[in-house]
């Protein structure tokens, strides 16, 4: 493909007959559209069930009364517009506001609701605060998707956070690889760029976001093996998507594809309850199943995988369950005393969030700010 055209106008997708656009473009002024000529011509137009079509293009269900403006509550723990430091050892910079396409699922689509203040805007700040907490190891560039940016603006940013002592890996979460990985094989200033840095020992982590196996496309092969070359370390997550890889065959095909890369698969999460989000989300119980019988279908490399929620309360890991009982595990918690912690609910097959569960068995009660446990039923919705 000669040139990647971003495309924010239903009307110019010709694969959609005329009779639905006046609906999808309804749901886009509530939430907007973007992708490109690329990703794109990945859908089989003739399927209306095509898992890419599902993953980019608008439904009008999206616009059904459901979740939060802000379900993980990351506010709770922004130091500054820009800078959350919700767990001691990382801190999260959303570095930009532009995608190479706009996942229908976002769970941050708050930022492309004019909330500017959620977008670094003061690095100098955010670097001063890294450098005062010498408990931060790694720093998560995201946004938005930090490969948007140009590849000197980048640097510039991983170069001041590699020059601070305690901080020895910068990870950039993007999906450019699935929308655009063009971004990766026609540059190859990004490639010196991860190598120099390489070698220097600070290490440079790429979390990818391969939500389905035909993602993966040749191209997309191509650039996880040029930055495989130059030292980066890639892993891969994804949500479990209505639609898109909500069966266990779909998930095991996608872990097989990343662990024949070389890319660990290594979360899966529950899609967070946002607003518009109910089309997209499948419940945790089912979720669960979906995801145990895929790790079932793989060797041991291709199912490093966690099923996790990323909730206000921290990273809770979807264990196991009874004919009565779920069990969670807190993989990441925000308060360092809840790591680890176990979790015994009443089963709630209607369940898309931990929110949704009775909590049955815990020595150690959740003290946290009224309604941050509150179920979708009190969500404030946008």
């Amino acid at each position: 493909m000669r040139e990647i055209k971003y495309i924010s106008n239903i009307d110019r997708l010709d694969g959609i007959p005329e009779s639905e656009k006046a609906s999808l473009k309804e749901v886009t002024q509530q939430y907007i559209f973007r992708s490109n000529n690329y990703y794109l011509s990945l859908i089989d137009w003739t399927d209306p069930s095509d898992p890419i079509r599902r993953l980019i293009i608008p439904d009008p269900k999206e616009l059904d009364d459901w979740g939060y403006i802000d379900p993980s509550m990351e506010d709770q723990y922004t130091v500054l517009p820009g800078l959350q430091h919700k767990y001691d050892s990382t801190a999260l910079l959303l570095v930009s506001k532009v995608c190479g396409g706009i996942c229908r699922y976002c769970f941050r689509k708050r930022l492309f609701l004019g909330r500017q203040s959620d977008i670094l805007r003061d690095f100098p700040a955010a670097l001063g605060y890294i450098q005062s907490h010498k408990e931060i190891t790694n720093v998560l560039l995201t946004g938005g998707d930090p490969l948007m940016l140009s590849t000197g603006k980048l640097e510039r940013f991983i170069k001041a956070l590699f020059a601070v002592d305690h901080i020895r890996i910068v990870r950039i979460g993007t999906k450019l690889l699935s929308f655009n990985p063009f971004r990766v094989t026609r540059d190859p200033s990004l490639l010196e760029m991860i190598k120099r840095f390489n070698e220097m020992g600070r290490k440079i982590y790429i979390v990818t976001h391969f939500s389905h196996v035909r993602e993966f496309t040749p191209e997309a092969a191509r650039a996880v093996a040029l930055l495989q070359s130059v030292g980066a370390v890639l892993i891969n997550q994804c949500p479990l998507i209505r639609g898109v890889n909500d069966n266990p065959e779909q998930l095991a095909e996608l872990f097989r594809a990343l662990a024949f890369a070389g890319v660990p698969p290594y979360y899966v999460f529950q899609c967070r309850p946002a607003i518009g989000n109910r089309t997209y989300a499948v419940p945790i119980e089912e979720g669960y199943e979906i995801f145990e019988k895929a790790k079932a279908m793989v060797s041991g490399l291709a199912k490093r995988a966690r099923f996790v929620m990323s909730h206000a309360t921290g990273k809770l890991e979807i264990v196991g369950k009874t004919e009565e009982l779920m069990f969670f595990k807190y993989h990441r918690a925000a308060r360092n005393e809840d790591s680890g912690r176990f979790l015994i609910m009443v089963r709630n097959p209607q369940a898309y969030w931990f929110d949704d569960y009775e909590q049955i068995v815990d020595e150690y009660p959740l003290a946290w700010p009224q309604g941050a446990l509150g179920g979708l039923d009190s969500a404030v919705l946008s």
